[in-house]
């Protein structure tokens, strides 16, 4: 048996990695492209390991990104993104990965699909296909190439790098922010009983639940949730049922099967000091809230792209779990503590004829090309 060589690029966009392709690379039939895809990442892999392939064993590690250049006026590229599961033969494209964004306008830049100044700072006009939504990415030039090397730092991600700037435009323009048209719900969850959530659709669909709901705190990090299956069965039932709520799926179980990347769960708490995975201890004063969000299943280590975007429009519209703990300031920015250290968000928002609307969320990220070449697939994958 012969293999394919798939040209590809392994990048890491915020506290995510993923193989990048050119749509014109790949099967043009869906599910032919399906099959490889899975192949390329190793999954569905019964030891959870994705050895045989490029996942890292982790939801943050196990994504798919495929570019092309976009006929949208408005647009440079069209961004298309896939969430593997480990364990099944699921590829999730339901949804955006905030962090994996972040690459997009350097792989573009790189691939020719868009022109950018010898030095200075590129825009590139993204297009997120998963969603529907339109995105701007600020890409650092030196030189005449993308410039990958600098001073900012992530909490999430060891080793400082250039900042790039994102902007997520109207992310809940095309539908309802709020699916129920409430800005706070009551889930009834059995097992669990009626819950307070916030269902919102910004960046992703999310679902926001105070921690103590869940028997939490919201200083856990992963050691504390991750090996606990009472609470990540919890989790699953409140995310399941929130999905149904929002009119994503027509059972839970269809989500838990089906729907794994999308809506996140999230749960969120007044601030508090805790010590992140790193060891660095997180000042109350140094965050205006606690939050952290489920990721197919596990707790995530930092936070989603996307679960900051969701935080950032909840927290700048009065009435919902986000906001009632932790309204933004002046300058629309909120501050907020996750398992990896700090995040700072900020969103341009306004009431318009009595509703509330979001015009733009902004946050800065890095990324970084870490290997460049061909992927091999077995021919017949």
């Amino acid at each position: 048996m012969k293999q394919l060589r798939i040209p590809a690029v392994y990048m890491r966009g915020g506290t995510s990695k993923g193989v990048f392709f050119l749509e014109q690379d790949l099967p043009s039939d869906p599910a032919q492209r399906e099959r490889l895809l899975l192949r390329v990442i190793g999954s569905p892999d019964r030891y959870g390991k994705q050895t045989d392939g490029m996942g890292g064993a982790t939801s943050s590690t196990s994504k798919i990104v495929i570019l092309s250049k976009s006929e949208r006026p408005e647009c440079d590229v069209d961004y298309l993104f896939g969430q593997v599961a480990i364990d099944a033969p699921v590829i999730d494209w339901s949804g955006n990965c905030g962090n994996l964004t972040t690459a997009v306008g350097p792989f573009a830049i790189d691939a020719g699909l868009v022109g950018a100044p010898p030095d200075g700072t590129a825009t590139v006009r993204i297009w997120q296909a998963n969603i529907g939504k339109r995105i701007t990415s600020h890409v650092p030039m030196k030189d005449g190439t993308v410039e990958e090397l600098g001073d900012f730092e992530l909490d999430g991600v060891t080793f400082p790098a250039a900042e790039v700037k994102l902007e997520f435009l109207d992310p809940a323009a095309g539908g309802a922010m709020f699916p129920t048209g409430n800005r706070i719900d009551t889930l009834d969850v059995p097992g669990v009983g009626p819950i307070e959530a916030t269902l919102i659709d910004a960046g992703n669909p999310t679902i926001f639940v105070d921690a103590a709901r869940l028997g939490l705190t919201g200083t856990e990090l992963q050691k504390d949730i991750n090996g606990n299956a009472r609470v990540l069965a919890v989790a699953e039932a409140v995310r399941s049922h929130g999905a149904v709520a929002m009119g994503l799926v027509k059972t839970a179980g269809e989500a838990t099967q089906r729907r794994p990347h999308t809506p996140k769960l999230a749960f969120v708490a007044k601030p508090a000091g805790y010590t992140a995975s790193d060891g660095k201890a997180v000042a109350p004063a140094s965050i205006d809230l606690l939050a952290r969000i489920f990721s197919m299943g596990p707790l995530h280590h930092a936070m989603t792209g996307t679960g900051a975007v969701a935080l950032a429009a909840a927290a700048a519209i009065p009435g919902t779990v986000v906001s009632r703990i932790a309204p933004t300031g002046a300058d629309g920015r909120v501050r907020f503590g996750h398992p990896s250290g700090v995040l700072s968000v900020g969103a341009e928002a306004r009431e318009e004829a009595g509703q509330w609307v979001v015009r733009k969320v902004m946050m800065s990220r890095s990324a970084r090309r870490l290997m460049e070449g061909w992927v091999r697939v077995p021919a017949g994958s």
